[in-house]
């Protein structure tokens, strides 16, 4: 249901990073609709869908939005292109602005001061540290905490962030909102592992 109370600025938050499809609609700070859909492919073909199914179980439309927030990774190479390209060509079609927000800081919102983990192929991590680059790591030589998704890391002892993700990345967005903020782009942290597939990931559009 939607939320009456609520008030301010409506920010759309969403990310395909991973084997899912997850999207958060939010008033002010408030939560007021969201999905997580796992999906270990068809990001592509399931995202649209699920960000207008958001939209109506919030009671709002694309024109009510005041920004969109998009996740550039890490994670999987085609699912973070599918989320960025949208978020280029909503922003474009809506006059809106679309921020980029990577899995680091999503996991680190209000949190406390922990390095960030975030799965790798492999069974490795990238690990990043407040104000450092990433590095890439095994997870099972970790003695100092960390804040991560217990469900990418099931046999750490990990702090689990405070926000679902995308919670985390529309509150970011919202944040930054009103900043002079570039164009998302996707991060990636080391080159695409598998060949390419058969037809070519979405385009980024570059006004």
């Amino acid at each position: 249901m939607p939320s009456d109370t609520a008030s301010g600025p409506l920010v759309l938050g969403f990310d395909t990073s991973g084997a899912w499809c997850r999207a958060a609609l939010l008033r002010g700070g408030t939560v007021i609709a969201a999905c997580d859909i796992a999906l270990a492919r068809g990001q592509g073909e399931r995202l649209m869908p699920a960000l207008e199914d958001v939209l109506a179980q919030g009671g709002q439309s694309w024109g009510a939005l005041s920004a969109l927030g998009v996740g550039i990774g890490p994670g999987n190479f085609t699912g973070i292109r599918i989320a960025v390209a949208a978020a280029r060509g909503l922003a474009l079609g809506l006059a809106v602005p679309s921020i980029g927000v990577s899995r680091f800081d999503a996991l680190a919102l209000d949190g406390p001061e922990l390095p960030t983990l975030v799965a790798a192929p492999r069974g490795q991590g990238w690990l990043c540290h407040p104000g450092h680059a990433p590095a890439l790591i095994d997870p099972a030589t970790l003695n100092d905490p960390v804040i991560a998704d217990p469900a990418e890391f099931p046999g750490l002892k990990a702090t689990a962030p405070v926000h679902p993700l995308a919670v985390a990345i529309a509150r970011i967005a919202a944040q930054r909102q009103g900043r002079a903020n570039p164009r998302p782009a996707p991060l990636y942290l080391r080159d695409a592992d598998a060949a390419p597939p058969s037809q070519p990931p979405p385009a980024l559009i570059d006004p």
